[in-house]
C-alpha cells in the first residue's frame, strides 16, 4: 500500500515538474517574440537618424559595453519581478540600436533588404532546428555551459582587439566562429529550461535573446562581405 501511495506521488511529482518546465518555456517563447518589437523599434531609430554611425569606433565600443553589461545586470536583478520584463525589453531595445550600424552598412548594398531578410529568415531556421534539437536529446548538456562560455569570452576579446588590429582574416574567423558557438549556446540554453535547469523564464529570453542576436549579426555580417551587391 505505502509502496502504491509512493508510486503516485513520485508521477503526481513527475507531471507537476513537467508542466512547471513548459509553462517556463512557453513565457519564454512569448517574451522572446515580444522581445523582437523593441528590437526593431530600435534598429529603425537608429537607421532613421544615424545615431550609431555618426559615432566613431571608439566611442560606440565604450556605449555598447556600459549599455549591454548595464542593463544585463538590471534585468538579472529584477527578474524575480515584472519590473524585470521592463528592463528585459529596454535592454532589447537597446540592442537593436546597436544593430543599426550593421543594419545600415548592409542597406547600403542594392540587395541590402533582401540579405537582411535572408539573415532573419536562417536564424529562424536555427532556432526551430536548436529547439526541436533541445527536445529529443536526453543527455545531460549542462558540461557545455563551461567551455561556451570560455568560447564567448575568448571572441569577445579578439573581436575587442580586432577593433584596433582591423583584420579582416580575424573577423571572418570570429564571424564563422560566433554563428558555431552561439548555435550551440541555443541549444544549451533551451535545453537548461526543459531540463528544470533554469526555472526563471526573464533569465531564459536574456539567453536565449542574446543567441540570436550575435547568430543573426554574424550571419548578416557575413552576408554583406560576400554577397553585397554594389550599386
Amino acid at each position: 500500500m505505502n509502496e502504491t501511495l509512493q508510486t503516485q506521488l513520485n508521477a503526481s511529482l513527475g507531471q507537476g515538474l513537467a508542466a512547471e518546465r513548459q509553462r517556463v518555456l512557453r513565457n519564454t517563447y512569448w517574451l522572446l517574440a515580444l522581445s523582437m518589437v523593441p528590437t526593431v523599434l530600435g534598429a529603425w531609430l537608429g537607421v532613421s537618424t544615424g545615431l550609431m554611425a555618426s559615432m566613431g569606433t571608439g566611442m560606440s565600443l565604450i556605449v555598447f559595453m556600459a549599455g549591454a553589461f548595464g542593463l544585463m545586470m538590471l534585468v538579472e536583478k529584477t527578474k524575480n519581478s515584472s519590473t524585470g520584463v521592463y528592463a528585459l525589453l529596454a535592454f532589447t531595445f537597446f540592442m537593436g540600436l546597436m544593430l543599426s550600424r550593421l543594419l545600415a552598412a548592409v542597406l547600403g548594398f542594392k540587395n541590402g533588404s533582401s540579405l537582411i531578410m535572408t539573415a532573419f529568415g536562417g536564424t529562424g531556421a536555427i532556432f526551430f532546428a536548436m529547439a526541436s534539437l533541445a527536445t529529443v536529446i536526453k543527455r545531460d548538456l549542462s558540461s557545455m555551459g563551461k567551455f561556451l562560455f570560455v568560447g564567448a569570452i575568448i571572441m569577445l576579446v579578439a573581436g575587442v582587439v580586432n577593433v584596433f588590429l582591423q583584420s579582416s582574416a580575424l573577423m571572418l574567423t570570429l564571424l564563422v566562429l560566433s554563428m558555431a558557438v552561439f548555435s550551440a549556446f541555443m541549444l544549451y540554453d533551451i535545453k537548461r529550461v526543459l531540463d528544470g535547469g533554469e526555472t526563471n523564464y526573464i533569465s531564459a529570453t536574456l539567453a536565449i535573446y542574446l543567441d540570436l542576436y550575435n547568430v543573426f549579426q554574424s550571419l548578416l555580417s557575413l552576408l554583406g562581405i560576400f554577397g553585397g551587391e554594389r550599386e
